[in-house]
């Protein structure tokens, strides 16, 4: 994949079902703010019109609908229209782009999980996102079984992956952890157990380690 962007104040969240990344992103971005610093908040698939359409289409149904090759073509155009519509223009204007998963979700799921080829998602992320990635990608790990407890506790209809079975779930943490591995100066695990308080503690120091000038 192509190098990311040292300058870029783009901050992806990444993990399996139920970390906790829509908490975590929303008290980042009130932390931010804080500071006086223009955050936009996105999600993938989704954050621009388009994108949300085929997002509908990507998080309902049967846990089969699609094949792992049609989930990684379906994110990958919604995230095509995604970066193109939203998160580079927020980046040029100077905002910081908050973003709930990104290309490493498709490395992730459909790659790890679903037992596609990484090199070839590799090459269509690099279409899909014209080689952008995170500054900081932050990886919230929380054990599985846990994870997949709270993503049941859910409300709301976007649930066909949490129907699929457990081995699938431990390819993608396992896929996570190798991709945090790969790439340890982008990665940043982040313990998600314990209060919403002490993830978001982890969090910003993580965030302050990275941009030093928010310190």
């Amino acid at each position: 994949m192509a190098q990311h962007n040292e300058m870029a104040r783009f901050i992806s969240f990444e993990g399996g079902e139920g970390g906790g990344k829509s908490t975590q992103i929303a008290r980042l971005a009130d932390w931010l703010r804080a500071r006086a610093e223009t955050v936009v908040v996105t999600r993938e698939p989704g954050g621009s019109p388009g994108a949300e359409e085929i997002r509908a289409l990507f998080v309902t149904g049967a846990a089969d609908r699609w094949d792992g090759a049609t989930e990684a073509l379906l994110v990958s155009a919604a995230r095509r229209d995604h970066v193109r519509k939203t998160i580079l223009p927020a980046l040029e204007s100077g905002a910081w782009v908050l973003c709930d998963r990104f290309a490493d979700s498709t490395l992730a799921y459909q790659g790890y999980g679903r037992g596609l080829p990484l090199p070839l998602l590799q090459n269509l992320q690099d279409i899909a996102t014209d080689g952008l990635l995170p500054s900081l990608t932050l990886w919230l790990d929380l054990p599985l079984e846990e994870g997949l407890r709270r993503a049941t506790q859910r409300k709301g209809g976007e649930a066909r992956f949490e129907g699929l079975d457990f081995a699938f779930h431990r390819r993608v943490a396992e896929g996570f952890a190798a991709l945090a591995e790969a790439e340890p100066e982008r990665f940043q695990r982040i313990d998600a157990e314990g209060s919403p308080e002490a993830v978001s503690a982890r969090i910003a120091a993580a965030v302050c380690a990275r941009f030093p000038d928010l310190a």
